[in-house]
């Protein structure tokens, strides 16, 4: 018996008093209305005694079609048993009914059961059951259903067919189909009807032939605006954001009534290409067509601020939802708060969408752990982690992945190590995490073996692979191991170096001293050499004082036209430490003519949920006489085992002062006030923005031996741990 399921939203509308006697009319008056309560008032007060079969028929199918438009199967197949009982269920007009209504259920094996059931079969009922399996993701089904309607009952394909086969041929990347969809159409005459031609170059577009596409749509006589939309789209996703971008201004130009989809592709073309007044032009166009409640929208539209760098606009369209705020805002928000450095207002953020009842998916927490493992807190990386464990995230291979990278960034490889080994299946991007978590930490050798049992699984490198794997050689000196890594990107997996790897061999090549060969590895590139190669190799300059080769790779990257002053400060230092002081004031003062300064120096500790910056020579902190008085006495206990500070990197000031301003370097400040602040035996992490100069270096290796404790150094490129006297980079970084 048919159970009947009213709701609040759609309350039963009474009959008229025409159809108050007969429920056949009343139901099918109700399903004109969409009314499924009413329709299903109807049927139950059918009687149960047979009547003429065409009216049945007629109010089935009615009922039938609302079962479907609401994907109801419940009542869907309670029709069919019905229909069945009145010996109906194989009729023409019942059968397609019954199969639409079972594909748009997601069952399109009872679709197809009826319709072999069907002693014969018009063009509507294969229609129905090609457009069945491409909604339900099957598209060589629905492909091979418009050849046998052909081949067996002889139906030759109209508009109605091309329209249902093209997304699945575009769902199976079958371009071939598509081109023989394309070629029935012209031959039909049916390219002309705009909904075939729309959906040919969308078909295109999802299969990767952007010209073609534009080709039909360059074609077409006439276009809606969902025409329009499937280009713009189109270009959007090819990665083409520059053309979807024009393609959209001509569009508003042209009149074309714009849709939510236009602004939505239109957004994600300005946030690629970081266009910020382009965003804000869309912006105001929404909100002239309405859509400024339209939550999708709105959540497009933070990620596009986001992108742009503007996370104050993002953060105020954020607000401007109040409660219509949906988990996607919140996780676009946090994510743009991540990408753009402002960790601690991701993290913040998250705590609030907890307090809000929001519960987090899996993407929320791939979006706020990195902002964790920028902030480098042990204690918050443990939280974040128990929290992906109690809401049962932990086992998600990307926010296992981001676990993973998250220690790493935490100066806890091992944590990280066993997270990795913890993994249930492992993706080409938790193994990267890990490759990259080794080498990041000095551990090259590891993360060669890591790189060499992953091939051993089966699991394929990708591009990041290989540079994750290529800067753990060039950081613990594996220049054989490296020069086969980079032959064998191409050689072996049909993978295409990046300006990225070619700048890491360079690193490879520089640090170990082959400078020539590095050089010569520079002029025999097949692309133009970005700022990154020539940046390299300035540095392996600097490192083994060759100052001919320095000028040369410092005069690529001025013509390259840098926006910071790392590069004329590097090369400034490289003439003083060749006592070139009239090159040195030269650089100096085109750095001053083009307005660029020197990155200050900074060191930070947290301790207690407490964040202590320190820069070079400041005494603004509260406890700052402590600190240097630790710092006095810190020298002179290492200075007894054998420091002697390293002057070479200051010149223009005598000896004694070089050597004061050396011992008030940041980081020192930074390892004073961790001494005095936590137990002995503690381990201390510091977080450094610039690359840790020599004489920290071996400073620091010294503090470990007299103090006994581990020291944890985060710098610019890498992670130093120092214990006992030692770095576990081995001198070598």
């Amino acid at each position: 018996m048919l159970c009947c399921r009213a709701t609040a939203s759609l309350p039963p509308s009474p009959p008229t008093p025409s159809h108050a006697a007969d429920p056949h009319a009343r139901l099918r008056a109700a399903a004109a209305r969409s009314d499924l309560p009413g329709a299903l008032a109807a049927f139950a007060a059918m009687p149960s005694a047979p009547a003429a079969a065409r009216p049945v028929l007629r109010t089935f199918t009615a009922l039938l079609k609302l079962c479907a438009a609401r994907a109801d199967l419940a009542t869907g197949r309670a029709v069919h048993a019905q229909l069945a009982a009145r010996g109906l269920a194989s009729e023409s007009l019942a059968a397609t009914a019954l199969a639409n209504m079972y594909a748009k259920c997601r069952r399109p094996t009872d679709a197809r059961r009826v319709f072999d059931r069907m002693p014969a079969r018009d063009r509507v009922a294969w229609n129905a059951l090609v457009a069945g399996y491409a909604r339900n993701g099957l598209p060589e089904a629905a492909m091979e259903m418009v050849v046998r309607m052909q081949e067996e009952d002889g139906e030759r394909p109209d508009s109605v067919t091309l329209v249902s086969v093209l997304p699945a041929c575009a769902s199976a990347r079958a371009l071939r189909a598509c081109r023989q969809v394309h070629a029935f159409a012209l031959r039909a005459g049916l390219d002309e009807l705009v909904n075939v031609s729309t959906a040919i170059l969308d078909a295109y577009c999802k299969c990767g032939v952007i010209e073609a596409a534009r080709a039909v749509f360059d074609w077409m006589p006439v276009r809606n605006s969902v025409s329009w939309n499937a280009m713009i789209d189109g270009y959007a996703q090819s990665g083409n954001a520059t053309e979807a971008l024009a393609l959209f201004k001509r569009m508003v130009k042209e009149g074309v009534d714009v849709t939510d989809a236009t602004i939505l592709a239109a957004l994600q073309a300005c946030g690629e290409l970081g266009h910020l007044d382009e965003a804000r032009h869309v912006h105001e166009l929404l909100v002239r067509i309405g859509l400024k409640s339209n939550v999708s929208v709105m959540n497009a539209l933070i990620t596009t601020y986001s992108k742009c760098k503007r996370t104050d606009l993002a953060a105020q369209v954020f607000n401007e939802l109040g409660n219509k705020k949906t988990r996607i805002s919140w996780n676009a928000m946090i994510l743009g708060f991540s990408q753009n450095g402002c960790s601690e207002d991701a993290v913040r953020l998250f705590s609030t969408m907890q307090l809000e009842n929001v519960k987090p998916d899996s993407f929320t927490l791939v979006s706020v752990i990195p902002a964790v493992a920028e902030i480098s807190d042990p204690l918050q990386a443990r939280w974040i982690h128990g929290y992906s464990i109690k809401h049962h995230l932990d086992q998600d291979i990307y926010v296992l992945t981001a676990l993973i990278d998250m220690y790493s960034k935490c100066g806890r490889v091992t944590m990280a190590r066993r997270l990795f080994d913890s993994a249930r299946q492992r993706h080409v991007i938790t193994w990267n995490a890990m490759i990259h978590g080794y080498g990041s930490h000095g551990f090259g050798k590891v993360a060669v073996e890591l790189f060499e049992e992953m091939k051993v699984t089966g699991s394929l490198p990708n591009e990041t692979t290989f540079l994750s794997v290529l800067a753990a050689c060039s950081h613990a000196g594996l220049v054989d191991q490296g020069r086969r890594y980079f032959a064998s990107m191409k050689e072996d997996y049909g993978l295409e170096p990046g300006m990225e790897h070619y700048g890491t061999m360079v690193d490879l090549l520089g640090r170990a001293g082959k400078l020539d060969e590095a050089w010569s590895f520079i002029k025999d590139m097949p692309m133009q050499p970005g700022i990154s190669v020539y940046g390299a190799m300035l540095g392996a300059c600097k490192l083994h004082k060759n100052v001919e080769l320095a000028e040369e790779s410092a005069q690529k990257i001025f013509e390259l036209g840098p926006e910071e002053g790392v590069y004329h400060v590097l090369l400034a230092n490289i003439y003083a430490n060749a006592s070139k002081w009239k090159d040195v004031a030269r650089v100096r003062t085109a750095m001053e003519k083009k307005g660029l300064q020197k990155t200050p120096g900074w060191s930070i500790i947290q301790l207690k949920n407490e964040v202590h910056t320190f820069y070079s020579g400041s005494t603004n902190h509260q406890q700052a006489k402590e600190i240097y008085a630790r710092l006095a006495k810190l020298i002179e206990e290492i200075k007894a085992v054998g420091y002697v500070p390293d002057t070479d990197s200051i010149h223009d000031v005598e000896d004694d002062v070089k050597a004061q301003l050396l011992n008030t370097h940041s980081e020192k400040l930074a390892i004073a006030y961790g001494l005095i602040r936590t137990a002995p035996g503690t381990t201390i992490q510091i977080k450094k923005n610039l690359r840790i100069c020599n004489d920290c270096h071996n400073a620091t290796k010294l503090i470990s031996l007299v103090t006994g404790r581990e020291i944890i150094m985060r710098d610019i490129q890498r992670f130093h741990h120092f214990k006992d006297g030692t770095c576990s980079c081995g001198d070598y970084w």
